[in-house]
């Protein structure tokens, strides 16, 4: 039996876990610091700089709440030690097979250092956490704590961030093209923030909220990202001001501007030139007679250190460049997901089964390679290769008993290897090509920065289960 301090939770059911809730429930302490900012927060779309400077007081008390809250001592059974240890502690756990299933470890901790980073280089930047990327309750939970706000993309998304008592000016129904019942639903809840990109979305709105406070997202260059989002979203901004006097015709209140570089981007100047395409939005929203209030410069910060350009290269740009195009008065929020929560979740997989293949070569000699498949998959947690054109990274957990987490196996050569998922379409593959000590049966593998994109999209296709998170916070 593992011992009591590990803690394991399948992300399909609800959070019960008395040490999953006791890591992250004194963060909801600090929300009571947070009430005041967020209610400026909210009128600071319509007020001048005197709101923004009130607002960057409560910012600063808030952060002083929190850090006070984490300061305190842990209760005695809420893990936090650090995710290598969990790691092995569990495979000292692991006997004659009868724990095998593949298994994340999260450190919440992780995810409040995070805030940290972006508050200490972004700092007039409001992040609004994008649910869809990693809706785990236990990393909601820390991250409604922290006082963020929230990008949501349907009824489901805003439901939860609702019932979790997010307040409704603290979220951001960020998708342009609404079901008409999510709008209702959204107009039903006080969520008022919504974003479009089109007339019939207009419409749309005008019929069924028209109180709505609307966000236009114009297309900008997202050639230099992995995920490009712009074949499907964004208004050209050479249609924008035709937009907007249809907007001021139905008398719809349009409040600011968004974009959305695209997902992974890996050139710093994007943002900027992005920036610069909004501020001609705004004077264009001026000649109709809009005074538009708020920025949202969307997603794309890396959540890895292996990322192709890091986030304090993105902030040296970003930061600069609202600051010299957008006055004080303006409120300015993003829509970070992966910068989060990739770099919390460790994926810890079993070597289930190995195929060895021996091909015969033309000079007569033998290749040898071997086929190592794994309890996790790409219709589970790996469904980030496909959808996120993610690049994961395998390396050795435990092999013949001995645990090797980031260290090199003793004595041991690598070999060709491929690796597979365990479902039974040829497509599941994780690795086509790889280079990996000879494994057995029984040894593990782990995948490190895998909370974005990763579970919140899994199934469970030929009966195969999500794997469970062990949970822990390095900031108690």
């Amino acid at each position: 039996m593992p011992p009591s301090s590990l803690v394991e939770q399948a992300p399909s059911q609800q959070t019960t876990s008395t040490s999953t809730d006791s890591a992250v429930l004194p963060l909801y302490e600090a929300a009571a610091a947070d009430v005041l900012m967020k209610s400026l927060a909210a009128a600071a779309v319509t007020a001048g700089p005197c709101a923004v400077v009130m607002q960057d007081y409560a910012l600063q008390t808030t952060t002083k709440t929190v850090s006070a809250v984490l300061s305190r001592p842990a209760a005695s059974q809420v893990e936090n030690r650090p995710a290598p240890v969990l790691l092995q502690e569990k495979m000292a756990n692991v006997v004659d097979f009868a724990d095998e299933d593949a298994f994340f470890v999260a450190d919440l901790g992780e995810v409040v250092r995070q805030y940290q980073r972006w508050r200490s280089l972004l700092p007039r930047i409001e992040p609004y956490y994008a649910v869809k990327c990693n809706p785990d309750p236990s990393v909601l939970r820390t991250l409604v704590g922290l006082g963020i706000g929230f990008d949501c993309a349907s009824r489901t998304e805003l439901s939860a961030m609702l019932d979790l008592g997010v307040a409704p000016h603290q979220l951001i129904y960020a998708n342009p093209c609404k079901q008409a019942s999510h709008i209702r639903f959204a107009a039903d809840q006080g969520v008022r923030m919504m974003t479009f990109d089109n007339a019939e979305e207009l419409y749309k709105v005008k019929k069924h909220y028209p109180e709505a406070q609307l966000v236009l997202r114009i297309l900008t260059d997202d050639s230099k990202s992995i995920c490009k989002l712009g074949t499907k979203f964004g208004a050209s901004p050479s249609i924008a001001k035709d937009l907007l006097t249809l907007a001021k015709s139905l008398e719809l209140q349009v409040v600011g501007v968004s974009f959305h570089v695209g997902s992974g981007c890996f050139d710093a100047l994007a943002f900027r030139e992005a920036v610069k395409a909004a501020r001609n939005v705004f004077d264009r929203a001026a000649e109709v007679g809009y005074d538009l209030q708020l920025l949202d410069v969307g997603g794309g910060f890396p959540g890895n250190c292996e990322a192709a350009i890091t986030f304090e290269q993105i902030a040296a740009i970003l930061g600069p460049a609202v600051d010299e195009m957008f006055p004080p008065s303006v409120r300015v929020i993003a829509e970070p997901g992966r910068f989060f929560v990739a770099s919390a979740f460790t994926l810890a997989v079993n070597n289930t089964a190995r195929r060895t293949v021996v091909e015969k070569q033309e000079d007569g000699s033998q290749d040898t390679t071997f086929m190592y498949y794994v309890n996790d998959g790409v219709y589970g947690s790996f469904n980030c290769i496909l959808f996120d054109h993610a690049e994961v990274k395998p390396k050795v957990l435990m092999k013949n008993g001995q645990y090797l987490y980031a260290q090199a196996s003793s004595n041991d050569r690598v070999v060709k290897c491929s690796i597979w998922g365990p479902t039974c379409d040829s497509m599941d593959c994780i690795t086509k090509q790889g280079l990996l000590p000879e494994l057995d049966v029984g040894d593990w593998l782990y995948f490190d920065a895998m909370g974005a994109y990763t579970m919140c999209a899994a199934s469970t296709f030929n009966g195969f289960k999500k794997s469970s998170i062990l949970y822990t916070n390095t900031e108690l």
